[in-house]
């Protein structure tokens, strides 16, 4: 069985480490706040005190940090993966990061004599636990088909996207989509309530009519019930839409709903919803409106 190095213990990745430790794959992590390896320490797992160290001996390293600086820092830093990986080591990063920087990753690896697979995912906080994460994946089919089970116990589904860059690419499209989604959720919220309309009721129609989506079914309730728990916050999805943006500079691709939807998260952000979930970009418009929806 193959021996595992999971480096980043956050919403997503604690929960994904778990399932394999469930499914019973010797499992290192390590985590930059350390005291979030207490919990898998508990299902069996080796704590590492470096990404060196979590990646030493390993057949597969996983990665799921929160943006490119991290993910600098644990792969080239002094005692990061990439001087613990072996030849034949397959390295597996499912962070949201820049395609330029997959691209470094990837060569990098390659002249180790190990394969680079960009698996972003989709799918927030309850998938990852339910393992049923869906993966976008950018690399060789031989890299993914040496480490197909793990995916197969982190998640329902494998998207193979092309080579080493394209997973990443995918993953900010999606992603672009989702943010703009959850802004029409929003905005059809502020209208409806803001106008009188019981919001159960408006979002019942939603769910029903052409307006239905992913965002309704998985933020509706949690509008209306001001629940912002985090599953994926707002901060990430900001994180995200500046990355889809420089992309599209990059490539002269015209995003205009891109570039609203940035606007509007950053200003969530700015008004200290980042911490929150990604539905709390509400509360801007309830803001602007004078009264918070489902009241």
């Amino acid at each position: 069985m193959k021996k595992i190095g999971f480096i980043g213990l956050g919403t997503m990745g604690a929960p994904m480490a778990s399932n394999l430790l469930k499914a019973g794959y010797p499992v290192t992590v390590f985590n930059r706040t350390a005291s979030k390896a207490a919990p898998l320490a508990e299902q069996g797992a080796a704590v590492a005190s470096s990404p060196k160290e979590a990646a030493a001996g390993a057949d597969a390293v996983i990665t799921m940090v929160s943006n490119d600086e991290s993910i600098v820092e644990v792969y080239e830093g002094t005692e990061g993966l990439l001087a613990g990986i072996r030849p034949g080591t397959t390295v597996i990063d499912c962070s949201t990061i820049s395609p330029a920087l997959v691209k470094r990753l990837a060569s990098q690896i390659a002249e180790l004599g190990g394969a680079f697979l960009d698996a972003p995912v989709t799918g927030s906080s309850p998938a990852a636990i339910d393992g049923t994460l869906v993966f976008m994946v950018g690399g060789s089919t031989d890299a993914l088909t040496q480490v197909m089970d793990l995916f197969d116990i982190m998640g329902k589904k494998v998207l193979h996207m092309g080579d080493n860059g394209s997973g990443a690419v995918a993953k900010l499209a999606h992603n672009t989509i989702v943010g703009i989604n959850n802004l029409a959720l929003a905005e059809g919220f502020a209208i409806a309530s803001k106008s009188g309309l019981p919001a159960d009721r408006f979002l019942e129609l939603v769910q029903l009519g052409s307006a239905g989506s992913k965002a309704a079914e998985l933020k509706g309730r949690k509008i209306i019930e001001h629940d912002f728990t985090n599953q994926f916050s707002l901060a990430l999805m900001l994180k995200d839409l500046k990355l889809a943006s420089a992309l599209t500079d990059g490539s002269s691709i015209p995003a205009p709903m891109l570039s609203l939807a940035k606007s509007l998260f950053q200003a969530g952000q700015t008004q200290g919803f980042g911490d929150e979930d990604l539905s709390s970009i509400v509360k801007v418009y309830e803001a602007w409106i004078g009264k918070q929806i489902g009241d």
